[in-house]
């Protein structure tokens, strides 16, 4: 399968949108995105280029579309496109040229933020491409965890989803960003992410995606300049025989007992996954590792990819890869328990699923072990 793009074939232009409707609603749970959940200290949806609600319920975080925050902090020239330069490839250029909306988030200095922030973006419009451009920033010394659900409606196809985002994470500060996606069977999706954590910070990144769609091609970069900043990348991606999905994360570790993890599960439903991580250590008395996991159920193609790459001596990387099937005799055993074939698997499949994802709060934690558990995978 190409993961070649024609930008000039989708309409960058959606009817405008004002109210959020009962389906909706329906299909942002499907994401984890709760409207009536009160216990948020904000919330932001856009649908195709509609901003539906920016809102914020806690006065230490700060929500407003990207346009708004342009205005507001003339043209934030601090962080736009200071991650990511607009000439990285024909997405970023086509993001910086049209001038994308999308959220800023901003954490105040100091203060640690409870409850979630949820952010959603919505495709309606099929042939369509949302283009986005997010800016998050987590002041020094605060905290603050980010839910973002991605969604396209039941009968939206041949779109493209574009997401740039630039995320800024401060001495002593921690962010949690948790993604989880249900793009449709004809969604192409392009995010371009770049994450720099400075001195005592940490960064925890939880990428789920499920549910089929055309393709992904992501592969984050996280920086880690100051000394004790931490990054951990954690993703679950299911492929059926339609899906292409190629996952990676740089994590270059430039300062002293800095310290990052990326651990990924991928199931093969006869599509093609290939998940890739990269550790670069650039500074001495760090810790790293790389966990790559697959599990092929069809016929498919399962691409495992680590890579370290040390250039400083006292330190400690590691990594593993591994790509199989179920083992007969788990089948076996648990069907000697007395359940059939088909729930014996599909057990072994959720459990390898249901990782012990750090960082979730217990409320979003049962969210995505419900998502998991719902989850119609082809057996």
């Amino acid at each position: 399968m190409s993961l070649k793009i024609e930008l000039n074939k989708y309409k960058k232009k959606a009817g405008k949108y004002t109210t959020i409707g009962a389906t909706d609603k329906r299909e942002f749970l499907d994401v984890g995105i709760e409207l009536d959940n009160k216990n948020v200290s904000g919330t932001f949806i856009q649908k195709d280029t509609s901003i539906l609600k920016c809102d914020q319920k806690n006065r230490d975080v700060e929500i407003l579309s990207l346009i708004e925050a342009q205005k507001k902090y003339d043209g934030l020239k601090q962080y736009l496109w200071n991650l990511i330069p607009y000439e990285k490839d024909e997405f970023t250029k086509f993001s910086k040229k049209e001038q994308a909306n999308g959220y800023f988030i901003k954490s105040k200095k100091g203060k640690k933020i409870k409850n979630p922030i949820q952010a959603c973006m919505h495709i309606k419009e099929s042939s369509f491409v949302q283009n986005v451009h997010n800016v998050v920033i987590a002041e020094e010394n605060s905290s603050m965890t980010i839910i973002a659900g991605c969604s396209t409606a039941s009968k939206t196809k041949d779109s493209l989803h574009l997401g740039v985002s630039e995320f800024y994470v401060k001495k002593g500060a921690t962010l949690i960003y948790t993604m989880i996606h249900d793009w449709g069977e004809k969604i192409d999706v392009r995010p371009r992410t770049s994450v720099v954590v400075e001195e005592g910070g940490t960064y925890i990144s939880n990428y789920i995606s499920l549910k089929p769609m055309a393709s992904l091609q992501t592969n984050p970069i996280v920086t880690l300049n100051g000394r004790g900043a931490v990054a951990r990348l954690n993703s679950i991606v299911v492929a059926d025989e339609k899906t292409y999905i190629d996952v990676g994360g740089d994590v270059y570790l430039n300062a002293e007992d800095s310290k990052a993890e990326i651990i990924s599960r991928a199931i093969c439903l006869g599509g093609t996954i290939i998940t890739k991580g990269n550790l670069v250590g650039n500074a001495s008395n760090i810790k790293a590792h790389l966990e790559c996991k697959g599990m092929i159920l069809k016929e498919g193609t399962l691409n495992a990819i680590p890579a370290i790459d040390a250039k400083m001596p006292n330190l400690e990387m590691t990594h593993e890869a591994s790509v199989g099937k179920i083992d007969k005799r788990e089948i076996e055993y648990l069907m000697a328990r007395g359940l059939d074939e088909e729930t014996a698997v599909s057990t072994i499949v959720r459990g390898f699923l249901n990782v012990n994802i750090e960082g979730l709060p217990i409320k979003l934690k049962k969210q995505v072990d419900a998502i998991i558990e719902k989850t119609e995978l082809a057996f």
